[in-house]
């Protein structure tokens, strides 16, 4: 007879996200994940396989959390212009509230493993690529509700956005000015017209 789990799988891999977000995926032993997950070692290999799996399940865990909370955030607005403008003020107020910047989880992956680890490049990109498509649903509900120009390449501006959300929460690592960070994505803002 199998034996019951005597823990909650979503609350340990919650606190296994929260730490290799935290420190990353090298600098996070499995004693760190014992501790931090209040399991034992067997406990994590019967139900999330060895390290790699377990990080890849929080990275998981992570971007599907993350995308449903930009999804919902971009939703909220009416307005296409606003709904960014709040959405790049939140991601970079967030930043500077805390003493100690994690950044986004994916991004920290994708700068920590993704060059070397094909898996890894494969769930970063395909997170980028998800995130652009919800960009390109709002630039989209924009251009229909007259806000933003017909002739608004939505897809093309979408990745731009990416690329600049990318860019913010690299820099937004080493605490830059706050007026630069502000100027520049008050600019990037401009190619919503």
């Amino acid at each position: 007879m199998a034996r019951t789990r005597e823990f909650d799988e979503e609350k340990v891999l919650e606190a296994a996200m929260q730490l290799f977000w935290e420190k990353g995926y090298e600098a996070t032993s499995l004693s760190d994940l014992t501790a931090k997950m209040g399991i034992q070692r067997p406990s994590i290999y019967s139900t999330f396989g060895d390290k790699r799996e377990l990080f890849e399940a929080a990275l998981r865990k992570y971007t599907t959390s993350r995308a449903a909370d930009i999804r919902a955030s971009l939703q909220s607005h009416s307005s296409v212009k606003k709904a960014f403008a709040i959405f790049f003020e939140d991601v970079i107020a967030g930043e500077y509230a805390g003493d100690i910047s994690k950044g986004c989880f994916c991004i920290n992956t994708m700068v920590e493993l993704a060059p070397h680890d094909e898996r890894f490049e494969i769930l970063t990109r395909e997170h980028q690529l998800y995130l652009a498509v919800i960009f390109q649903e709002t630039i989209e509900r924009g251009i229909q509700s007259g806000e933003l120009d017909a002739d608004t390449d939505a897809k093309t501006l979408a990745q731009a956005l990416i690329v600049a959300l990318i860019g913010l929460t690299v820099m937004l690592k080493s605490q830059p000015q706050r007026s630069f960070v502000d100027n520049a994505i008050a600019t990037t803002l401009t190619l919503l017209k």
